[in-house]
This record gives structure tokens, sequence and C-alpha cells, in this order.
């Protein structure tokens, strides 16, 4: 199992270490395009790069350069259409998943901590208007981020 170095750099750290020498990233975290595909390609499945594009509203340079280097890294692979087209498709190798599980745990484990000192009512509250945002935006653009409705409550660890 990969165990992902955590950190939450808040602007207090940053504008404390602005002197000090930047700190290594870690090779063990995704980077937010990682993150975002292998999120997307987890909850949806295979899909091909013009999927993706089309799910992000980039463009396909943009989001091959970005499959490429999940493809190098054995993150992702590439695959038949599953539903017989031509175009070949995009899958979260087990590597991937694992190393997608790892940031996940991560980035909760840093939010619990940035939230430790909140009530219950202001993470009530926090939560229900990051959906209600979250739900419109993706309305307004008519593209919904696919979710189970039991990911909907916050994550364990959390309050």
């Amino acid at each position: 199992m990969l165990v992902a170095r955590c950190h939450v750099l808040t602007p207090r750290d940053r504008k404390a270490s602005a002197d000090a020498p930047a700190e290594a990233p870690s090779p063990d975290r995704l980077d937010r395009s990682a993150y975002l595909l292998l999120s997307r390609l987890d909850a949806e499945g295979a899909m091909s790069i013009g999927q993706l594009a089309d799910a992000f509203q980039l463009d396909v340079s943009t989001v091959n350069r970005q499959t490429g280097t999940l493809l190098r890294g054995g993150l992702a692979e590439r695959i038949p259409d599953p539903d017989g087209g031509l175009a070949r498709k995009l899958r979260v190798t087990t590597l991937g998943a694992e190393r997608l599980t790892a940031e996940r745990d991560c980035r909760r484990t840093s939010l619990s901590r940035l939230l430790e000192d909140w009530t219950e009512e202001d993470l009530s509250r926090f939560g229900e208007a990051l959906t209600r945002f979250n739900r419109e935006v993706e309305a307004h653009d008519g593209r919904p981020w696919p979710r189970a409705e039991e990911s909907e409550s916050p994550p364990e660890g959390t309050r």
C-alpha cells in the first residue's frame, strides 16, 4: 500500500516560509490534473481522450498531454473500447487506483487538520453551501460530475 506524504500549506505557512527554500514536491503525490483525470476515470470507467476533453472542457491536445503522463507513469492504460467503438479508451490501472486512494486519504487528512476547530454546525453549513455551489455550477455548465449518492456525506475522519 502506498503512503503519501501529506502536508497542507496554509497562507500563514506560505508567508512564514517565503524566505526559506521550497520543499521538493513529493514524488508519491498526484498533481492536480492527474488527480482530476484519475478521479473521473474511476467514477465513470473507461473514457476516450475526446470524452475526457469534453468532460473537462479542455482542448484534446491538453488532455492528450496530461493522459500521456498518466500512461508513462503506469497510472492509466489504453484499452479497446468496451462498447466496440473505434477509439481506444483509457482506464485506471491497479497502481493508478492505489495512488488515487492514497491521494484521497492524504487530502482528507489535510482537510481534517484544517477543519479540526470547526463546530459541527460550521461544518454542516459549509458542506451544504459547497454542495449547492458545485451542483449549480454543474447545472449551469450542463456537465454534472458523476458521484455516488453515498459519497456526499463527510469523509471519515472529518466531522
